[in-house]
């Protein structure tokens, strides 16, 4: 039970050959038994309380694909009733007095809302740590990261401690982990995914929303889930029916590689991702090498630009009160003092980047279904590091610079799926980014499920340490 996909485990508890809580049952036990390793799930509910909650929905007609699957949000998301903290001691015991549109949604559609994921202090950097819960460590090696900032989420998958998870993604949050662990993680085109209507709405375009799984039918069935629009919100866009099935002969996918040289990479990742897109061609698929499409410079100062006016915006006080700049971490203050000292024309510009990139990426969909890029420039890296200092010789000039991969497709919204490729020499993960058009998003899982219906990279190689509990 605990290694069926989603998809599986819903349509056996609406055939009532599972009921809800036997499946509690095992996961708790799965909790039980990994979570002290992983440190995956926090802010776990009451197992008595869980274990009610089930037993309550066994002989209730299921209102919903999730009906009765224990959930673990992340822990950026307000939980109504249960602690969400978004890694700060600021918030430590702050328990939500509502939910927010994410956690709505998957309670709407049956989720026993079960714990949180864990995450990096304010979702920022791709390292799942924080002074409230600690770091969320790699099941498939114990003493590396799980990525972030849905590290969490993406361990809790990898371990069998969720079957499908929520997650987010301003700077690679949902591809980032999902390459460190295994599994599947989707930055669907920005809008699709609303966001809550609070504080800035028009501006702040640059994070999505968005599933995560160990199969793309799954993820997929999770996106429609937290799909559809917030009258609240500007900029709807319409959700797109379910429509995974097509082989990959003709496909006419771009390889970017490490974009000219722009983007250091560690040994074996640019070689692992060659050898899946040679699988792809075999597949049917069309590969062609592309150069640079754009200067990696200009699209790296229009996002250190835009983020740190973001996060100043949003995040002053914690800088400006003595109290809470204490508890803060200097990775945060530092995002806050860069947009503090932004002028509006130093703005503008970078949005002008934006608005040229967008228009030329456009251009390039004409020509490709799909542009391809690894998902992260390091192997999961140890699990004691802030962040990595170096990547192959050449020195990071920021805390998120060795993220910058990500970036091409943040920029500008654009659906952009992690898939595993395969692991490397130390027994470590790794994924590829498949990106397409703006609003493609049913494009990309095609692709994408092509591809997992070929390799099954999360079945066939599940963490052996710690080895998951039998069921």
């Amino acid at each position: 039970m605990l290694d069926w996909p989603a998809t599986r485990l819903s349509q056996a508890i609406h055939a009532r050959e599972v009921a809800p809580s036997e499946v509690m049952a095992a996961w708790l036990a799965q909790v039980q038994a990994l979570n002290g390793a992983v440190n995956a799930i926090v802010s776990l509910r009451d197992p008595d309380a869980l274990m009610a909650e089930a037993r309550a929905l066994d002989d209730v007609a299921p209102q919903g694909w999730l009906h009765g699957i224990p959930f673990p949000v992340k822990d950026l998301v307000a939980t109504k009733g249960l602690r969400t903290t978004w890694g700060s001691p600021v918030w430590k015991d702050h328990v939500p007095v509502k939910d927010d549109l994410v956690a709505a949604r998957l309670r709407a559609f049956g989720a026993v809302i079960a714990a949180k994921t864990n995450v990096p202090e304010w979702g920022q950097g791709s390292h799942s740590f924080n002074p409230v819960f600690g770091v969320t460590r790699n099941p498939y090696d114990l003493t590396r990261s799980a990525g972030g900032s849905s590290g969490g989420a993406s361990a809790a998958l990898a371990a069998r401690m969720a079957w499908v998870a929520d997650g987010s993604d301003m700077m690679g949050s949902l591809r980032n982990p999902a390459a460190f662990c295994n599994v599947y993680g989707f930055r669907p085109t920005w809008g699709l995914v609303p966001q809550d209507a609070e504080g800035d709405t028009y501006l702040s375009t640059l994070s999505t929303e968005g599933p995560m799984a160990r199969t793309v039918e799954d993820l997929a069935r999770l996106l429609l889930v937290l799909a559809g629009e917030n009258p609240e919100a500007p900029f709807p866009r319409a959700v797109p029916e379910l429509a995974l099935d097509r082989d990959l002969t003709g496909c006419r996918i771009g390889w970017l590689a490490d974009w000219g040289g722009a983007y250091p990479m560690e040994p074996g990742i640019l070689e692992l991702c060659e050898a899946a897109l040679r699988q792809m061609e075999d597949m049917g698929a069309v590969v062609e090498p592309l150069p640079p499409p754009f200067p990696a410079e200009k699209l790296w100062s229009a996002w250190v630009t835009l983020r740190a006016m973001l996060n100043a915006g949003g995040k002053r006080a914690l800088a400006e009160d003595p109290a809470k700049r204490a508890l803060t971490k200097p990775e945060t203050i530092w995002e806050i003092e860069q947009g503090m000292g932004l002028s509006a024309q130093a703005v503008y510009e970078a949005s002008v980047i934006r608005s040229r990139w967008h228009a030329h990426a456009a251009r390039l969909f004409d020509r490709y279904d799909a542009v391809v890029l690894p998902s992260a420039q390091v192997w999961p890296f140890p699990a004691e590091w802030r962040w990595p200092e170096e990547i192959a010789g050449r020195k990071m000039d920021t805390y998120h610079r060795w993220m910058e991969v990500v970036v091409p497709a943040s920029l500008i919204g654009l659906p952009a799926l992690s898939v595993p490729v395969g692991f490397g020499p130390q027994g470590l993960p790794m994924g590829m980014q498949v990106i397409g058009r703006s609003g493609d998003d049913m494009g990309v899982l095609a692709i994408g499920q092509a591809w997992h219906r070929a390799t099954e990279w999360p079945q066939r190689r599940p963490p052996l340490v710690p080895a998951p509990v039998s069921r």
